[in-house]
């Protein structure tokens, strides 16, 4: 086997790699997680770190952490680090199975400061992964290189740094200081001019765009904080019993091994079980304050439906929003300080791995069902792709539900990887 830095490096330390993480330590008889690296580019762990607002909830139950539905029994489960840290008792006082986002993110760092074998190492940001080569050309590993001009190799890869925040064309001309996406809420918010920003609009329909008009209509009590959105209104997730059981573990073979058509129709008719929607009390929340507003006369919560952003501009230190009202096809124009982005993140793969595949020269970017990347002419390296696959893998591929599963998964690889096996081949 070719010398490599480390045998498993896994970019990202969110909910993904840290499950993988707590796999690796938890496989019996095997030294793997000693030779691991798990890095991360900010400073410290957090979970949804561009909107930890102190009220948000979690839409999963907590019994979907890290482990729970892989080893009950693990000392990585949220409920005992409720029990670590003191906060069982009032946990259960709550009578909640949706903890609050701050405390999901507090878990997580927990599960990230207790791990024994596995390293993790922090400011380090992947820039660039490129394969390397054995003297027969054969891919014996990766070589990743960080912004801070250092690099690692590694026999296999695991990628769970998330999707690229989705920035819509007409509005990509904006300053950056009066545009804000969600992933980065929370460190711009505090920057804006708290007696300036008196317009601000909110792009989109569904959670985000919600919790981020919640928030600027109560951080910023003198501002009219108005939701633009092509959908006829505001609307409920999708979450009876019976939708809920495509987030199972067990759903992945049926939906891996269903035709491609069966599949898009899947994953158009779930939409609304994780996009597109609000959570209830959410809705609730804004129904209620958009009345109270009414009845007092005090309106500055508004919705804008059924209207498409066709431009944007700057007029002075105005933003000048060009739209378009889907029901007439009118023109006009909103005036406003600041923009939030509730746009959610590109379906395409991140950039990261884009780049990845050109090096490969890969014309599609495919894995198989054990979420390894397709890539010719290996000789015992892997690179594991997590929460991009909802085209093969199903919509739960970037939520909580299924991280416990895809840990053992690629865990059951790598070890099969090291034995000159496949496990969980490919398929189709």
């Amino acid at each position: 086997m070719t010398e490599h830095d480390v045998e498993v490096l896994a970019i990202g330390a969110g909910p993904a790699n840290l499950a993988l993480a707590v796999a690796m330590e938890e496989s019996a008889g095997s030294d793997i997680a000693k030779n691991a690296l798990l890095v991360e580019e900010h400073a410290d762990v957090a979970w949804q770190r561009g909107m930890l607002l102190p009220w948000t909830q979690s839409q999963v139950s907590f019994l979907k952490d890290l482990v729970t539905l892989r080893n009950p029994r693990s000392k990585f489960s949220f409920v005992n680090y409720l029990h670590a840290v003191g906060r069982l008792d009032e946990f259960i006082n709550l009578g909640t199975f949706t903890p609050y986002r701050q405390e999901i993110s507090n878990y997580l760092r927990w599960v990230a400061d207790s791990l024994s074998d596995v390293r993790v190492e922090y400011g380090r940001r992947a820039v660039r992964i490129a394969p390397t080569h054995n003297a027969a050309g054969r891919v014996d590993g990766w070589r990743t290189s960080f912004a801070n001009g250092t690099a690692l190799t590694s026999r296999s890869v695991s990628i769970g740094a998330g999707r690229d925040p989705r920035i819509p064309a007409e509005l990509r001309n904006l300053p950056a200081d009066q545009l804000v996406h969600s992933a980065e809420f929370s460190e711009k918010v505090a920057k804006l001019d708290a007696a300036g920003a008196r317009r601000i609009v909110v792009v989109g329909g569904a959670q985000s765009a919600a919790e981020l008009a919640w928030a600027a209509h109560q951080g910023f009590p003198e501002a009219r904080v108005t939701m633009v959105m092509r959908s006829i209104g505001l609307k409920n997730y999708e979450s009876s019993r019976f939708t809920n059981e495509i987030f199972y573990s067990s759903f992945i073979d049926d939906f891996h091994a269903a035709p491609e058509e069966a599949r898009r129709q899947l994953l158009r008719e779930m939409h609304l079980s994780n996009y597109g929607g609000l959570a209830p009390g959410m809705l609730e929340t804004l129904y209620r304050q958009r009345y109270l507003e009414r009845l007092t006369g005090g309106e500055r919560l508004f919705l804008t439906t059924m209207t498409d952003i066709t431009g944007s501009r700057t007029d002075g230190d105005d933003i000048v929003l060009s739209l378009k009202d889907r029901r007439t096809g009118l023109p006009s124009e909103l005036r406003c300080d600041a923009v939030l982005l509730g746009t959610g993140f590109n379906s395409a793969m991140p950039r990261l791995i884009q780049d990845l595949t050109d090096s490969l020269g890969l014309q599609k970017t495919v894995v198989d069902r054990g979420y390894r990347l397709r890539v010719p002419d290996c000789d015992g390296a892997s690179c594991f792709l997590q929460g991009v696959n909802e085209a093969t893998h199903g919509i739960a591929d970037s939520l909580l539900s299924v991280l416990a599963s895809r840990a053992q998964d690629i865990v059951d690889g790598l070890l099969a990887e090291r034995s000159g096996g496949r496990l969980l081949a490919e398929v189709g």
